[in-house]
């Protein structure tokens, strides 16, 4: 029988992969052009690349040039996930003791011979605590290896059934047609008494003043005509299901009808108007799929670059120039839908600080809005 032999590094490695995977959640990534190292990725995290490295350093002109090179994969991955911070913890595990560290603002490197370096290093102590305690010091041997990867396989596999589940197809879009049957069917009953609706249920700043602020959900299931309400059922119809799908019937409900109501104020505080319609409601839906996209920016490789943006920035430019349109209701929705989401937070990716400035950030802004709609 054949013995077979785990080096020494290849412990190490696995068992700092192990640590960063099963208990912070990092996932590995494909970079092209790199040898002999690993890359890791948590765009949650105060530090979202981690390297580990396993070529030999021997020099520091050396160093310089690995530095360089990891500089360069930083900003490519920061400018690919619109990241405004990018911090890298770079750790080396073969470099020749008289090679000096380099220091570098954006790039923490760490050199190691042994995981207890880890373990006692300042850095990881304060950005990851609970290493010391975490990761793994007693398997070794091939045996040890393989209880690893098991584990690893298994928490790839959990992650990936949750990222199937966000993602699947949703063949039954059931909210977003209610929502578009309930405009269809007040539109049709509008044409029996156009004025009279548009008295009772339009959106104006003087009969909000008066006290009558149903006018600011309501005004969102009237529509002018034909046209009107055919676009704004086809843009409803596009992304509707989207955000059913990843964010559920209840989140895609309130972000509708809040964003609706925002909008609706936005309108009244900064417009002179009378309006109606529903297409603050669904900038709120466009807001509420830009949220979704930066914060799954990883995994929906360019698809805020080439879908999302693209789509929001032709709508609001359609706004500005075509007459008879409510841009404030648009701009107010959008903004709407973005803290909504942020408030509500997007499946596996929840944060519960990031929902009380989000909450806070929607009861500044309603607040705002209602002083200056009530002084106007």
């Amino acid at each position: 029988m054949t013995n077979i032999v785990v080096g020494k590094k290849d412990e190490i490695v696995m068992k700092i992969l192990h640590y960063f995977v099963t208990e912070e959640n990092y996932r590995p990534i494909i970079v092209n052009g790199v040898q002999n190292e690993i890359w890791l990725e948590n765009l949650e995290k105060d530090v979202p690349l981690i390297r580990i490295n396993i070529n030999y350093i021997h020099n520091e002109e050396q160093l310089v040039v690995d530095l360089r090179k990891t500089n360069a994969i930083r900003r490519s991955i920061k400018k690919k996930t619109y990241s405004l911070k990018m911090n890298v913890l770079n750790i080396l595990l073969d470099v020749r003791d008289e090679v000096p560290l380099i220091e570098d603002k954006n790039i923490e490197t760490i050199k190691i011979a042994k995981i207890s370096d880890l373990k006692k290093n300042p850095f990881i102590n304060n950005f990851f605590p609970n290493f010391k305690d975490k990761v793994i010091s007693k398997k070794t041997g091939i045996i040890g290896m393989f209880e690893m990867t098991e584990e690893l396989n298994e928490k790839t596999t959990k992650e990936d059934k949750k990222l199937a589940k966000i993602f699947k197809e949703n063949k039954y879009p059931t909210l977003t047609f209610i929502l578009i049957g309930i405009n269809i069917l007040i539109y049709l009953a509008s044409l029996l008494n156009y004025s009279g609706v548009i008295n009772l249920f339009a959106n104006y700043y003087k009969n909000l003043q008066q006290g009558e602020i149903w006018r600011l959900i309501t005004c969102t299931f009237v529509h002018a005509d034909i046209l009107h309400i055919l676009f704004n059922m086809i843009a409803l119809y596009a992304i509707g299901p989207l955000i059913e799908k990843y964010y559920g019937k209840i989140k895609y409900l309130l972000i509708y009808l809040g964003s609706g109501i925002i909008g609706s104020l936005f309108s009244a505080v900064l417009g002179n108007s009378v309006s109606v319609g529903a297409s603050g409601a669904i900038f709120g839906l466009f807001g509420a799929m830009l949220f979704f996209g930066y914060k799954y920016r990883a995994t929906l490789d360019g698809f805020l670059r080439s879908s999302v943006v693209p789509i929001i920035i032709t709508n609001l430019l359609i706004s500005i120039i075509m007459p008879n349109i409510d841009t404030f209701a648009h701009l107010g929705g959008l903004l709407a839908g973005i803290l909504l989401s942020y408030a509500l937070g997007v499946a596996n990716k929840e944060k519960l600080k990031e929902k009380i400035n989000g909450i806070i950030m929607l009861i500044i802004l309603v607040g705002s809005l209602t002083y200056m709609l009530i002084v106007k």
